[in-house]
């Protein structure tokens, strides 16, 4: 183990890593692909004309080797496990710096009709806007298999139509008799319609968060994107109610009222079999996806680790567990910034983030889960009742964390986080 006098700067505050090297470089060679495809660079050289006819392959090799290093530096930062705040903002960035630089130069050469261009560059403003108001509402939107194939499709039809021409304006037979035209807007309307599929799945996804389900539908979906009273696990519908209850020193009766007895349902859903068995699911889909598994747990004290370990063959994708009961352990060994255990507590956002991301990092794996609360009976705080629990997650490129509100006895509590838990991991490795 680590004393905090070894622990070295966090890789999320990093910026010159392989992997943001590589991303910068990526975005500077975008100029490089344009120059290449719309100068007449052979005759600023003096070269050949002939080679004019050479300048698209040229350009769209380069535009093949700058896609390329997409695939690279996500590699890089999650092999070296360096993915850093800085590079979740560029890598994203440059892809759409990319595809937006060639689209439009496609345009000015008069290879692509610019109503293309409008659709594919509208659609990524308004996925930009939804992801933003989901995000201030503590809400991630994963991105979904439409949008991946919708990149990679749009990749190959910009390649064809860098290659060779497209007819704007022709005949009919002349248009079809070409096989390479054929091809390039073949691919292009595929990408078209992945293009305006990702986005509706976007819209459809944050739907009661932009006004378009219903008052009572969107209370609903609120809670289950908040990550709670998901898979029939007990949850409660504001934590920061029943911590005015109990701050402002409500009756009684109130307080007991929120502090609910689980019933038959959700008893079952934590008993050992049903964490046994989302146990097993988990570490299956670990498995088919190649990804290892780590546990850093603070009210659970490690109970999570205990259940997936508890199915044979666990350690084949399980790397260990770190149990950080004392805010000491969570800054000395997981790396969580002292100013942040003083300013928003341990049980807080930040601190299940800076959790789960010092423990990818120190137990190396591919997905990690962080959980911090308050079991009870005691350790209520103003808005932070008993049965307050955040849950974070670190995985491929991302840290998130999800606010729960348990209901129940202090046994109770920590067998709903364990469920949660494993759950928000499941979710992970499916997506």
């Amino acid at each position: 183990m680590r004393t905090s006098e070894q622990i070295t700067q966090t890789p999320a505050n990093k910026l010159w890593t392989p992997a943001n090297v590589v991303t910068l470089v990526r975005i500077c060679l975008v100029p490089l692909f344009v120059v290449a495809l719309i100068s007449p660079w052979p005759e600023w050289f003096g070269l050949p004309k002939d080679l004019n006819g050479a300048k698209s392959l040229i350009a769209a090799g380069i535009f093949i080797v700058i896609s390329c290093t997409d695939w690279l530096d996500g590699y890089l930062a999650r092999s070296r496990g360096e993915v850093t705040d800085f590079g979740k903002f560029m890598d994203p960035l440059a892809d759409k710096i990319l595809v937006a630089a060639a689209l439009l130069a496609l345009v000015e050469l008069g290879a692509l009709p610019s109503w293309v261009v409008l659709v594919i560059l509208a659609r990524e403003f308004i996925v930009s806007g939804v992801r933003m108001v989901a995000a201030t509402e503590g809400v991630v939107i994963a991105a979904s298999w439409y949008g991946k194939f919708k990149t990679v499709f749009q990749m190959i039809a910009i390649v064809l139509f860098t290659i060779k021409d497209s007819y704007m304006v022709g005949s009919v037979h002349a248009a079809f008799s070409d096989w390479m035209w054929l091809l390039s807007w073949g691919v292009m309307i595929i990408a078209l319609v992945l293009t305006v599929v990702s986005m509706l799945d976007y819209i459809a996804k944050a739907r009661h968060l932009i006004g378009f389900a219903p008052k009572r539908a969107r209370k609903k979906s609120s809670a289950a994107d908040a990550g709670e009273d998901r898979g029939g696990h007990p949850a409660l519908d504001s934590c920061t109610e029943r911590g005015a209850l109990e701050g402002a020193g409500a009756d009684k009766a109130a307080v007991a009222d929120a502090q609910r007895q689980l019933d038959e349902g959700e008893l079952a859903a934590i008993s050992p079999d049903e964490l046994n068995r989302l146990a097993r699911e988990v570490l299956e889909a670990a498995r088919t996806a190649g990804r290892t598994l780590g546990t850093a747990e603070s009210l659970t004290g490690g109970l999570i680790a205990a259940t997936l370990t508890e199915v044979p063959g666990s350690s084949e994708v399980v790397r260990g567990a770190v149990v950080s009961y004392v805010n000491e352990v969570k800054q000395g060994l997981l790396g969580v910034d002292g100013k942040t255990l003083e300013r928003a507590g341990a049980v807080s956002e930040e601190t299940a983030r800076g959790m789960a991301e010092g423990a990818r990092r120190d137990l190396d794996a591919d997905v990690v889960v962080a959980v911090t609360g308050i079991a009870g009976p005691g350790g209520a705080e103003p808005g932070k009742p008993v049965g307050t629990v955040w849950i974070g997650l670190a995985y491929s490129a991302e840290t998130v964390a999800r606010r729960y509100c348990f209901a129940g006895d202090r046994t109770q509590v920590r067998l709903q986080t364990v469920r949660a838990a494993l759950a928000l991991m499941g979710e992970a490795l499916k997506a």
